[in-house]
């Protein structure tokens, strides 16, 4: 599991990072990163799927969202016992049983 949480991270962290430094244009002299590259990509995709450039990202933004939340529903689907465990422990903890302090670890202060 942890090679697809890699595997999922890893084109979602260089996109978003590729996203980021190309809308504010911060190039460090890679022409990738350029806000000229940014609007030519979203151009080109926008003429491939024939829509408005600046509805693709909102739209990939949803398509992440969506993958995220599947991810995580897989991996909390495959360790669901753990998670069942650790939910009964906490409900156990909360179930009026007060924890008084001991004598011994009061304040001696008036």
């Amino acid at each position: 599991m942890k090679w697809v949480l890699i595997f999922w991270a890893a084109p979602v962290s260089f996109l978003g990072a590729w996203y980021y430094l190309s809308y504010y244009d911060m190039s460090f002299g890679v022409f990738m990163f350029t806000r000229q590259m940014h609007d030519l990509v979203f151009h080109i995709y926008g003429n491939i799927l024939g829509i408005p450039p600046e509805t693709i990202p909102p739209l990939v933004a949803r398509a992440i969202a969506f993958d995220t939340l599947l991810v995580f529903t897989i991996l909390a689907f495959r360790k669901r016992a753990d998670i069942l465990a650790w939910w009964n422990r906490r409900q156990e903890s909360r179930s009026g049983k007060a924890v008084l302090p001991r004598a011994e670890s009061l304040s001696k202060a008036p």
